[in-house]
Formats: structure tokens, C-alpha cells, sequence
């Protein structure tokens, strides 16, 4: 399938069927900063709401799933170390808009509360506020945003096209002793999606 851009939209031309006009789709803003942090609610959700559109998500939770080489050097975990694995869609009125996949290491919340992000009486209340619960004081993140090409997958988990531009974050968590505590790679389709990074200014 190719794409071209109209004044009103875009075209899409399908092998064999012939060329449509795409519907219009408003990019949607993704807000990037700590102070977006909250004891209740959703920061996805929030931007949703300001934009007029209704904010959910859908998850999956996998636990005890070795860690692939690099979420293991990420997590500062050796190679195959069990870590509870879960991927998200955001959905934007219903629409995927992005995806994440979050790992954290199954030996620091195994036994709690928190084990399950969407799961127990936490869950939903994002990484801070569950590691909060246990005792884990989350005290930064630093993330590394880089453009590329969407994956077959992901394309089709997006609803955009095959290899099109997608802005890739790899987020982690750190605790005030230091140690991640959590590790995502993020998934922000270009065509439908703006990143703003906003950043607090300590007086």
C-alpha cells in the first residue's frame, strides 16, 4: 500500500482495488514529564481528556519470563533472570495511538501486592506509586527517544503502515539507591501521535 498527502487527508493506493482518500486523523498530543507523575489518576488519560478524547488501555501481564540480553543489561540483571513482563495498548476513542512493553525484575516485587502492574489492589497506579507501596522510593527516569521504522507487528497492532515512522522510547526507573526498577520500550506512531517533553524548573 503507498500514501500520498492531499490538501484534505491523505491517498491510499491498495494493489489491485485502486486509491482511496484516507479520513483525517488529528495528531494526538503525548506529554513526557515527571511532573505528570500522580497519586491518582492517568498522565494518558489526562492528555486524552484535553484533547477531547477518551483515554483507556488494554494489557497483558506475563510472569516469570527470562530477560532477553538487553532488558537484562538495562535492569542490571544477568541474562534469563525471571522478570514480569506486560504489553500495552493506549487507545485513543477506542484507537491504538501507542504501545508499550514494561519489564520489571520478578525477585523485587515476587510476594507482594504489586507483582501484577494490573493486577491486586494497585493496579493502574503506574510504576511510581506501586514500588511507593513496597517500600522502593522511585527517585528518576531517563529516557532515550530515537526514530525508526515500525515493525510488521507493530504496524499492525497501530493501525498504520508497514515500516512507517515511529518514535521508539526506551524508558527506565531507577530507585534512589540507584538500582532500575523498571524498563519499557515505548512505541509513538509519528502520523498520529506529536511528543512533547515539558521540564520542571526547580527554584
Amino acid at each position: 500500500m503507498r500514501s500520498y498527502r492531499t490538501r484534505n487527508g491523505s491517498l491510499e493506493g491498495r494493489a489491485g482495488s485502486g486509491t482511496y482518500v484516507a479520513e483525517p486523523r488529528q495528531r494526538v498530543r503525548v506529554v513526557r514529564s515527571s511532573a505528570r507523575e500522580q497519586p491518582e489518576g492517568s498522565p494518558f488519560r489526562a492528555d486524552m481528556k484535553a484533547v477531547g478524547r477518551q483515554g483507556d488501555w488494554e494489557s497483558r501481564t506475563d510472569a516469570k519470563v527470562p530477560a532477553p540480553a538487553g532488558i537484562a543489561a538495562r535492569l542490571g540483571i544477568d541474562e534469563g533472570d525471571l522478570c514480569v513482563r506486560t504489553a500495552y495498548e493506549f487507545l485513543a476513542d477506542g484507537k491504538p495511538v501507542q504501545l508499550s512493553a514494561s519489564w520489571e525484575p520478578y525477585d523485587l516485587t515476587a510476594g507482594t501486592l504489586v507483582v501484577l502492574p494490573e493486577g491486586g489492589p494497585h493496579a493502574g497506579a503506574g510504576v511510581v506509586n506501586r514500588m511507593a507501596a513496597i517500600g522502593i522510593t522511585v527517585s528518576h527516569a531517563v529516557e532515550q527517544p530515537e526514530p525508526r521504522q515500525a515493525t510488521a507487528e507493530e504496524a499492525s497492532l497501530l493501525g498504520i503502515q508497514k515500516a512507517a515512522l515511529v518514535t521508539h522510547i526506551r524508558r527506565t526507573y531507577y530507585s534512589d539507591q540507584g538500582r532500575p526498577v523498571e524498563t519499557a520500550d515505548i512505541v509513538v506512531p509519528a502520523a498520529h501521535c506529536e511528543i512533547v517533553y515539558e521540564i520542571p524548573i526547580n527554584r
